[in-house]
């Protein structure tokens, strides 16, 4: 690894994702990727008692699609990194319980998917692993209990709200070439614009999309046209447009080379507010949709940069504003790499 500029790691020693796994609810089994996931359910119970064992069980369905796809079993993996949105991280710890796998808890809200698969990829780079599992999770009905109201309360809610996505995303790193390689990643830093509202989490999180990929650019020496995409997490219908406005105040354009999560996975007329949300969000569409377009040669460098709200709802009974980071991975379509 080669640290270039002030945040970002260039991987040098074959990073590449060997495989991905899968799992999703009813309402993203219903949205435009639906057909792209490993495993659908067709309600939020998932086959399980209450919604948090139908969390865990979501990501254990991940991850062993993604082992399954590779053809290996649990002990063959080296370490874990996982984490959720759930307090102390109980999804990932209780589903690390079950694999036995050695376990790096992290947590980063919904910016997840890209911090493990950049600590993921650090390991494998550095030769201090080989095989390494990256996997988050949300649950739409544990994550409003938990931050909002439980659904069963029925309140109302403003359109700048989002849906958290019900699902799970693991990702299996190697230094065996296959079609996808990771070449680098930017750490975030924590920014925070004085937003108080848990309902508006795209206003909250958009300067901290914007800061990461200023800085990874700057990083890099690069520019938006270096890349076929940027895709955000989960800044959806309200935070895109803000994120789109904070780069072109600095000289930077991405609307011709921007996606967002959030507003791929659900159709419009899924009543999802501005979109979607959670660290599934960024996980299920990067690891099917976009990881078919990068299989299929329509895409050939992708710069993906989740969007995590670090949001305590003891601190915001407190008044406190919401501080928010995002992180970026960088994918490219690797020449001669196994199907």
């Amino acid at each position: 690894m080669k640290l270039t500029g002030k945040q970002t790691w260039i991987f040098q020693n074959n990073v590449y994702v060997t495989s991905v796994g899968t799992a999703v609810g009813p309402k993203e089994a219903k949205g435009p990727l639906g057909n792209l996931f490993d495993e659908t359910h067709d309600d939020l119970h998932c086959g399980a008692d209450n919604w948090e064992l139908a969390e865990r069980k979501l990501m254990e369905q991940a991850i062993g699609h993604s082992l399954s796809k590779a053809g290996i079993k649990e002990d063959q993996v080296d370490f874990m990194l996982a984490g959720d949105l759930l307090n102390q991280n109980v999804t990932s710890n209780y589903t690390a319980r079950h694999l036995g796998i050695p376990f790096i808890c992290m947590f980063g809200a919904c910016s997840t998917s890209m911090e493990t698969t950049a600590l993921g990829s650090l390991l494998v780079d550095g030769g201090y692993a080989s095989k390494v599992i990256a996997a988050t999770s949300s649950h739409n009905a544990t994550a409003e209990r938990q931050f909002r109201n439980p659904t069963e309360y029925g309140g109302q809610k403003p359109g700048t709200s989002t849906s958290t996505v019900t699902g799970s995303g693991a990702m299996l790193i190697t230094n065996e070439p296959s079609e996808i390689r990771i070449t680098a990643a930017t750490i975030g830093k924590v920014q925070d614009l004085g937003i108080k509202d848990a309902n508006d989490m795209g206003s909250a999180m958009a300067p901290a999309a914007a800061d990461t990929i200023q800085r990874h650019l700057e990083d890099m020496n690069r520019t938006p046209e270096d890349y076929d995409l940027i895709l955000t997490g989960d800044l959806s219908g309200v935070g895109s447009p803000i994120l789109i406005d904070l780069l072109k105040e600095e000289g930077i354009q991405i609307s011709s080379k921007h996606q967002d999560c959030g507003l791929l996975v659900y159709r419009p007329d899924q009543n999802v507010f501005s979109g979607g949300s959670g660290c599934a969000c960024s996980a299920v569409v990067t690891y099917s949709h976009i990881f078919n377009e990068i299989k299929a040669g329509n895409l050939k460098r992708v710069l993906v940069v989740a969007t995590g709200a670090l949001l305590s709802p003891t601190m915001i009974q407190q008044k406190e504003t919401i501080p928010t980071i995002a992180h970026g991975v960088v994918f490219e379509r690797a020449a001669g790499g196994m199907a």
